[in-house]
């Protein structure tokens, strides 16, 4: 199928695709020609973040949902995205930063909450590490219910 070379959701569709079928490589191809044609394009940002971060390689990652974060700021996935890698990458203080961006954006972003709340948890700070667990846990989040029920008080 011949793809209009102008039409940036073809691209980042197939890359959408790709990354199904675990081609991580060949979705951040795709996503690449997306951007190139749109360069405000903050979803093929975030996506090939979330590629490149499969394939290990969190700085490229961090880059991509940072940049995504500058064409949107109230992107609450940007942030969450951009504090998972951090949380690989070892940067605690700036994964937590960023998961509380996620949920000040968007209160009801359950992952932020249980993710924030591990950090918190593996820093030493339970009580607050449980209080992002019930508040997961009221999200939905079945992890974070079976930890509220197991550690929390």
């Amino acid at each position: 199928i011949e793809i209009n070379p102008n039409f940036a959701d073809a691209y980042y569709n197939r890359g959408f695709s790709k990354d199904n079928l675990k081609d991580y490589s060949g979705a951040i191809a795709d996503y690449t020609k997306a951007i190139e044609i749109n360069p405000n394009y903050a979803l093929a940002y975030i996506n090939r973040g979330i590629s490149k971060a499969l394939l290990g390689e969190q700085y490229d990652a961090i880059a991509d949902y940072t940049k995504a974060i500058e064409i949107n700021p109230n992107f609450a996935d940007a942030y969450y995205n951009r504090g998972f890698s951090k949380d690989n990458l070892k940067d605690y203080s700036g994964a937590i930063a960023d998961y509380t961006k996620a949920i000040e954006l968007d209160p009801n972003h359950a992952k932020a909450y249980k993710n924030r709340g591990i950090l918190k948890e593996d820093l030493g700070d339970l009580n607050g590490a449980c209080a992002d667990w019930k508040k997961a846990a009221e999200l939905g989040d079945a992890d974070a219910a079976g930890w509220v029920a197991n550690q929390c008080n």
